[in-house]
């Protein structure tokens, strides 16, 4: 008896916590670029992709597949959500600074909130919660990680930095959940 007991000790820690146990997307709000408040809860029924941005970055070019990913699919429920943070060091500005960079230069249309910590124990309940939803493929490493949450809240995937949000491999992703 002490054997079994020692042994679903064991795998105890191996365990997956169950799907819904850890609540949904729909439990969080972030502030807007302009200090509005935005419910995840308005998105219920769609397909959200939260990508922390930066404007110094390598990556940052892919703001123009993001703002062509939102202008294609928005009416197809899809939300795409741009997360400012410096903690790459590599988003240095203000939110009006930010929010006048994506204007001027990539024309973006789509909600962006506040500049975010998105790492760390100062990150966003947002991503302290979809760490514990999906692992750590939900911790973002560089800017430009996305996350995608399915039409039930939760992650259903994520993609590196290096992933276009124009790759096939990424559009078919939506394609699929939408």
């Amino acid at each position: 008896m002490k054997k079994i007991l020692i042994i679903l000790f064991m795998f105890s820690f191996f365990s997956k916590v169950t799907a819904g146990s850890n609540g949904t997307a729909y439990d969080y709000e972030f502030s807007n670029i302009d200090g509005n408040l935005i419910k995840l809860s308005q998105f219920k029924g769609k397909v959200v992709v939260v990508v922390n941005v930066a404007s110094r970055c390598g990556y940052t070019p892919q703001y123009e597949d993001l703002q062509t990913l939102w202008s294609e699919y928005k009416s197809k429920n899809l939300v795409v959500l741009g997360i400012p943070t410096n903690n790459f060091r590599q988003e240095p500005g203000s939110n009006k600074e930010i929010k006048d960079f994506c204007d001027t230069n990539f024309g973006i249309t789509f909600p962006m909130t506040e500049k975010t910590d998105v790492i760390g124990t100062n990150s966003h309940p947002f991503y302290k919660w979809a760490r514990k939803d999906y692992g750590i493929g939900a911790i973002p490493k560089w800017n430009f990680h996305k996350i995608i949450i399915g039409k039930d809240g939760k992650v259903a995937t994520t993609f590196s930095s290096i992933t276009s949000p124009s790759s096939k491999k990424f559009i078919n992703t939506i394609e699929k959940l939408i």
